[in-house]
């Protein structure tokens, strides 16, 4: 539950209609709040945008919220932690039309905000600031950042998401109040802002970027970044977040690297110059496939689950195949494996039969045994896959159902 506080306003404030919001994170941000509301207060007056400043206070204990509140502005006390879940309070609380977030740190100017405010109102959902081509102060940002960790995370995200920004970790950046809301933001730390940008972008939203500068923060404190955490956070959610790169792809390779090594070694060994590959290689070739197999497996139920948390728009694919790909359809495809692996498996035995139970020929009986084993695993793999894709399947509830409220004048005139 969001507590938020707000300054006395005159009439005319009050009754004025809000264009734009100017959303500000904050944890012990006493050095440095004060500048930064000051910048975009002194923005908005110059400017003649009718907008407010919202901090989101994330339990700050050094009076940052008396200071922002002697500003001017509206303070959110969002009692979740975490940089995303201030940003999400501050922006539900937000009036606005637009929004433009930004740290309160110091290390954005706040009152250098016009090419955001244009491209909004150019009619862009989502205005990303871009600081390799804004400027980057001496000392405001870390070697390793500069030139490893956010070109590095920027080109992932360009590769895995087809996204159009050049700097995906800029934390100045701006949004329509409507993109915000069809973007249903649901992670709480660091990774709001890759998840902003990637939502924005699977959901075909005008993307713009601008130029921003960075400046080294005004505190005399170490920063709340962890470069290496953040970074790796950041980089686990693309992953996460792309199951067909981080789990389909590498399956299908192994798949059919496993499948053509296992079909040629099926006939005879093959020797490649002094090397003989033989029934050893086939136990690894048919490893290869299980793992490949569970792979593709594990990104088809990521995706869903993706889906069903409402972390991962559903496309067309998605729909395709749960038309398609049903239960029952899912059980006779693993009972077929499991019959095809047990009849090898018979003919197998016969064969240990007719030598009395006795000493086998090893790469004879092996190509019957392999192949076996592999099908009968397949299609229990199958099966229990189609039952766990069944269940996360279901339509459900994400919360416990509550009786609708009556309709009635009173309550509608108090709303």
């Amino acid at each position: 539950m969001w507590v938020w506080y707000h300054p006395v306003m005159n009439g005319e404030t009050a009754t004025r209609p809000i264009e734009l919001s100017i959303v500000m994170p904050c944890l012990n941000e006493a050095e440095t709040l004060a500048v930064c509301i000051g910048k975009a207060m002194g923005y908005l007056q110059r400017s003649g945008v009718a907008g407010e400043v919202v901090v989101g206070d994330n339990g700050s204990t050094d009076g940052s919220q008396q200071i922002a509140l002697g500003c001017g502005a509206r303070v959110v006390n969002i009692p979740l932690k975490g940089y995303g879940a201030a940003l999400y309070g501050a922006t539900l609380a937000a009036r606005g039309k637009y929004i433009i977030m930004g740290d309160s740190d110091d290390s954005y100017d706040f009152s250098r905000l016009d090419p955001f405010v244009e491209k909004l109102r150019e009619g862009y959902d989502l205005v990303m600031g871009n600081r390799f081509k804004g400027g980057i102060m001496p000392g405001a940002m870390p070697w390793k950042n500069r030139y490893i960790g956010n070109p590095i995370l920027s080109t992932i995200g360009k590769i895995f998401f087809r996204c159009p920004a050049s700097d995906f970790h800029c934390g100045l950046r701006g949004y329509s109040k409507d993109a915000f809301t069809r973007m249903d933001l649901r992670t709480t730390g660091m990774e709001f802002a890759s998840e902003m940008v990637i939502k924005a972008t699977l959901g075909r939203m005008k993307i713009a970027e601008v130029p921003a500068t960075l400046s080294p923060d005004g505190r005399s404190r170490p920063p709340h970044l962890r470069p290496y955490r953040d970074g790796w956070r950041h980089l686990r959610f693309m992953l996460l977040f792309s199951p067909n790169w981080l789990f389909l792809l590498p399956g299908l390779l192994l798949m059919l690297a496993g499948l053509a090594g296992a079909s040629l070694l099926m006939a005879s060994p093959i020797h490649i110059h002094h090397v003989r590959l033989g029934i050893d290689s086939l136990i690894y070739f048919a490893f290869m496939i299980i793992a490949g197999f569970q792979s593709v497996l594990f990104a088809v139920l990521s995706r869903v689950y993706a889906v069903q948390e409402r972390l991962y728009p559903p496309g067309r694919a998605y729909h395709y195949f749960f038309r398609h790909i049903r239960l029952e359809r899912g059980l006779i495809a693993g009972l077929l494996l499991v019959v095809a692996g047990f009849a090898m498996t018979a003919d197998a035995l016969l064969e240990w039969r007719h030598a009395a139970f006795g000493l086998l020929d090893f790469e004879h009986i092996a190509r019957l045994v392999v192949p076996s084993g592999l099908m009968i695993t397949l299609g229990i793999e199958t099966i229990l896959f189609s039952f766990f894709l069944s269940t996360l399947g279901m339509n459900t509830r994400h919360h416990p159902a509550e009786p609708p409220a009556e309709y009635s004048p009173q309550a509608t005139a108090a709303s």
